[in-house]
């Protein structure tokens, strides 16, 4: 993975975000984590949100219709990182299929949303993806056997990060396929998991239909995982 400044129709991440604040000063304590180019045609943020509703409802116009208010800051945050990162695509357009993936029906462009309270996370792509962000929370090691066989289980051992970072894997491969119906242990068993420092690279063998080798590339925050799976890596 490698880092270098986003730029959406010539202008860089920051300058867009700029644009986008009545004062551009107050740019600079916005909650954008990070941003990065995962390859020449994966764009991925991760927004930190410390905002109230009517913050995005004033800075783009976003409005949500979840009952409880942090789902609906999750989803405000969400719509507006993808709005930060592909500013020419319609909020208005976006729909969701029956598998639950949101899509715009009109434009190109692929994107990948996924929110672990008080982060949400996006991956803005060319092709097919699907991006997942994970707060750790000391119950994923009691619920691992839901979604790791038993030898997936002694690849993490009993390490909260990585047990998570597992999970963020698999939730990112179910995204990428896109169609739904997935067992998390018969249909994406786990073949390689690598962690080096606080990078990881995860190779699972996809087995729906037929087996796809994907190789996802992950990390491991302070106080989250996440993982992005495309079918093709760089």
């Amino acid at each position: 993975m490698y880092s270098y400044p986003v730029k959406t129709n010539g202008n860089t991440t920051k300058d867009l975000i700029n644009s986008l604040f009545l004062n551009p000063e107050n740019a600079v304590s916005m909650p954008l984590y990070k941003h990065w180019k995962e390859n020449p045609d994966i764009t991925i943020g991760i927004w930190k949100i410390t905002e109230n509703e009517d913050f995005f409802k004033e800075a783009a116009g976003l409005y949500s219709d979840k009952k409880l208010e942090k789902r609906r800051l999750e989803h405000l945050a969400s719509r507006y990182l993808l709005h930060l990162l592909a500013p020419d695509l319609s909020q208005h357009h976006i729909t969701v299929s029956d598998a639950g993936k949101p899509y715009h029906p009109e434009h190109p462009l692929h994107f990948s949303i996924s929110h672990s309270f008080p982060y949400a996370a996006v991956a803005v792509s060319e092709t097919v993806a699907g991006i997942d962000i994970e707060c750790y929370r000391e119950k994923i090691i009691r619920l691992r056997h839901k979604y790791l066989s038993k030898a997936e289980q002694q690849l993490v051992a009993e390490n909260i990060e990585q047990s998570t970072l597992a999970w963020s894997a698999k939730e990112a491969a179910f995204k990428w396929y896109e169609k739904g119906g997935i067992d998390f242990i018969q249909h994406m068993p786990i073949t390689q998991f690598d962690v080096s420092g606080r990078a990881a690279i995860i190779a699972i063998d996809f087995c729906k239909e037929a087996i796809t080798p994907l190789t996802l590339h992950g990390g491991l925050e302070d106080e989250f995982s996440w993982a992005i799976a495309v079918l093709k890596m760089h």
